[in-house]
């Protein structure tokens, strides 16, 4: 059996977060639910075993130490997410935006194939693309 994979991110609200990846992505948040009524840790099954986790900033530098973390609006990987067409491309795209979410690439036909980009409210790029 695989062991659980997890992608950890930093942010700076987790009611904000929650919304974004809750209702723009539709991810399902698991675990104790916290005072605050969201899970502790903030995490979101993607599928089998791999969790998307949220951590607040100061918490996440405190894990890792004497590594700095790079500046809010800088990023150092990039998210994807595959559709099946264009117009559930342009659809995630509003549900993210409406979500909280800034648009960096509005859904357009690349060389590459049809993709937009959105930023979550602390930054971190979701590509969505025709798989």
């Amino acid at each position: 059996m695989p062991s659980p994979f997890t992608i950890t991110l930093p942010i700076a609200d987790r009611g904000r977060s929650h919304r974004f990846y809750r209702e723009g992505l539709g991810l399902d948040p698991v675990g104790q639910l916290a005072q605050d009524g969201l899970p502790e840790p903030l995490q979101f099954r993607l599928f089998g075993e791999a969790y998307l986790c949220l951590v607040p900033t100061e918490g996440l530098g405190w894990v890792l130490g004497d590594r700095e973390l790079s500046p809010a609006g800088l990023s150092e990987c990039l998210l994807g997410m595959a559709l099946t067409d264009a117009e559930q491309i342009s659809a995630m795209t509003d549900r993210l935006l409406t979500a909280g979410g800034t648009l960096l690439t509005a859904p357009t036909h690349q060389p590459w194939g049809f993709e937009s980009i959105v930023a979550d409210p602390d930054g971190h790029a979701w590509q969505l693309f025709v798989g």
